[in-house]
Order: C-alpha cells, then structure tokens, then sequence
C-alpha cells in the first residue's frame, strides 16, 4: 500500500507532526528491517476496505504464531485451550509490533460516516478470522470509543494500566516538582544531582543529528540490557537506522555521556501531543541512570515543547513516585471457539474490576501534595 494512501488514513486530520507509531514508515521499517515478520512470527496480513480502487479504512493486522511482543498478555489463554485440545495460534493481532502505545487502530478516511465503516471494518473481522483459520482476533491499545463500540459489537473488553506524566502547564521541571510532597521532591533531587555528581551529560539527538555511530551506540546497549534483563531484543539494528532516516523529524534520542562516551541511551518518538518512550538500554550501571535517561529527560522535553504528556510505556510501579499517574488502556478480543470465549468473558469481568481498583490504590499514592 502506498505511504500517501497509508498515511491519508493513519493521519486523517494532515497534522504535521502525526501520531508516529500509525505512520506508513513506521510499520515499513519494522517489516522490512526483519523485527516484525513472518519469520519472526509477525506476518503482515493488513485489512483494508476500498471504495473502488479508494482504500477508505485501514486496520494494521498480523497473523501470529505466539504471542510475544503485544504488552496485552494473553499466553494464559493460549494455554488453557491447548490443554482442552484446543489450538490458540494462529490469531490475529491488531497493533503496532512491540510498541505498547494507545493510537488509532480503526483508520478510517476523513469524510466517511465513520460508524458505519467502523462497523464494516468489525464485521469484516471475522470474516478475516474465517478465512486465516485463526483462533481468535485482538485489538490492543486502542482507543475508548472504539473500544466500547467494538464491545457492542460481540467483542471481550479488557482493560490494563500504564503510568504518564501530565504536564500542567509548567514552565520547568522545578515547577514541577513544587507540586510534590516536600520528601517526593527531595528524593528526585537527589536521583538528579546523584548523576550529574558523577559528570554525566546528556545529548539530545533528533533530525540531522541521528548519525549511524549515534545508532551504534545506543544499539550495543539496547542489546546488552535485553540479553541480562529479558529474552533477546526484538528490533533489529536496521530497524533503527530506518526510522532514522524517515521519520527523524519525530525521533528523540537521549544519549548519556560519561567522559567522552555513550553509556545509555532511550529513544522516545513525539508528535504535538505527546512524547512516547520506547526502549533503553546501558552498557554501564549506575545509580538513578534509568530514572533520569529516560523519565526526567522526558519531562523536561515535554515541557520545553509544551507537549500534554509523557507515555513512559507498560508496566513500572517505580514511576508512580517519580510523577507518572495510573491511566487505563484498552483492548478487545474476538473469540470463535465458545468455550473458550466464555471463559475468558468471565475472567475479563473479575480483572477489569482488579485494574479498576489497582489504580484508585495507585492514585492514592501519587506523590502530589494533598491539596494540590
């Protein structure tokens, strides 16, 4: 599909700087870079309804034979049908590969009567389960709205949680952290001055400045953090140099220096609203590097641009203290087999109310000043 009728779709409104994880280019490097493949278990099986030759709706798609790389777990599922002689895989898989970030799923083209091709986009759904012989079909990190229309629609709602940091407004990160509980804010000074104490600087690398040895860097250790902290990093070393070159106008690289050389990296992507961090990775521990790399960095990026939040990824309670608040998210599951969509509704009504409370838990914890 070509990126301008991709891209009409994925960014219907023309912003300039549109979400960057629905973005032609970024499912292009992915595909092509070998990170999300059929060898790799991610085969691109894209849906697109057309009016004529006119591609009106999109929905990213991928035949799957794990289910590995989605941030939305669902292995427990996969196994409860396999020891009821059931086979789970292959399933569909609506979503960006390895990017745990909410955005649109459902594209559809400006001008359209967006609930009734929302709706032909669903049917056609399981139309597409049908004929790829799947188990099932998941949208994950999708928007409310749609998700709520999708659940009307016969789909099992789930819900998760993510932490973001929520700009009100602020002119500096001191700002900021006057809106802390007095030891909260004394604590993320400390994280602060710990690393510059040890003469760490950072550079902030986007656009022009994203070279191959600024790729190389950041990719020894995006490695090297991987293979001791989980299974085998998913992207490739081209995957990197290809956004690089195509969407770097949208690309934060955050390199840390310690005398004279790179010792950790986070890529983060933005567009006018928000700044998304992906992955990091260090060939040096030191105490705090984390938190400043790749949350307060952040934080002072978004602030500087005036950008509403930071999305700091799945998982992490530890960025609750540092600022980041609980905020749900949202995906939806088709199921053929009747068994198993039964048991899974009945789990998905106990869990949506155990994320519901995790979170009010969670909120109150926040290290906002209580009046704040």
């Amino acid at each position: 599909m070509p990126a301008s009728q991709w891209d009409r779709l994925a960014n219907p409104n023309g912003d300039a700087l549109p979400h960057p994880f629905t973005r032609h280019a970024f499912f292009v490097a992915l595909e092509e870079s070998g990170s999300a493949d059929a060898k790799t278990g991610w085969k691109p099986t894209h849906l697109i309804l057309q009016r004529g030759d006119t591609p009106i709706a999109l929905l990213p798609l991928y035949l799957k034979s794990h289910s590995y790389g989605e941030y939305v777990f669902d292995h427990g599922w996969a196994e409860a049908f396999a020891r009821a002689g059931g086979k789970y895989y292959p399933k569909l898989q609506a979503s960006v590969p390895f990017t745990p970030v909410t955005g649109p799923r459902l594209m559809i083209a400006v001008g359209e009567d967006r609930d009734r091709i929302r709706d032909l986009l669903v049917e056609t759904c399981a139309t597409a389960v049908v004929e790829t012989r799947a188990s099932s079909l998941h949208i994950t990190f999708m928007p409310e709205d749609d998700w709520s229309a999708v659940g009307k629609a016969g789909f099992l709602l789930r819900t998760n949680q993510q932490f973001h940091w929520e700009n009100r407004g602020y002119s500096s990160f001191g700002e900021f952290l006057g809106e802390l509980a007095s030891a909260k804010r004394k604590n993320l000074r400390k994280e602060r001055a710990a690393i510059a104490a040890e003469g760490v600087t950072f550079d902030l690398l986007s656009g022009s400045d994203l070279s191959e040895n600024a790729w190389d860097a950041f990719f020894e250790g995006y490695i090297e953090t991987g293979n001791t902290k989980w299974n085998p990093p998913y992207l490739t070393r081209e995957f990197f140099s290809r956004i690089g070159q195509t969407m770097s106008e949208q690309i934060l690289l955050v390199m840390a220096k310690k005398d004279g050389r790179y010792i950790a990296g986070a890529l983060n992507l933005f567009d006018g609203d928000a700044i998304y961090g992906r992955n990091w990775g260090a060939t040096t521990y030191m105490p705090f590097l984390h938190f400043e790399t790749c949350y307060y960095q952040a934080i002072d990026f978004a602030i500087a641009r005036k950008l509403a939040r930071v999305e700091a990824g799945a998982q992490g309670g530890h960025k609750l203290l540092r600022g980041y608040q609980p905020r749900p998210t949202f995906s939806a599951h088709y199921v053929v087999h009747e068994g198993l969509r039964r048991a899974v509704g009945d789990y998905l009504v106990h869990e949506r109310q155990e994320v519901l409370e995790n979170m009010e838990m969670l909120a109150a914890r926040a290290p906002f000043k209580k009046n704040g």
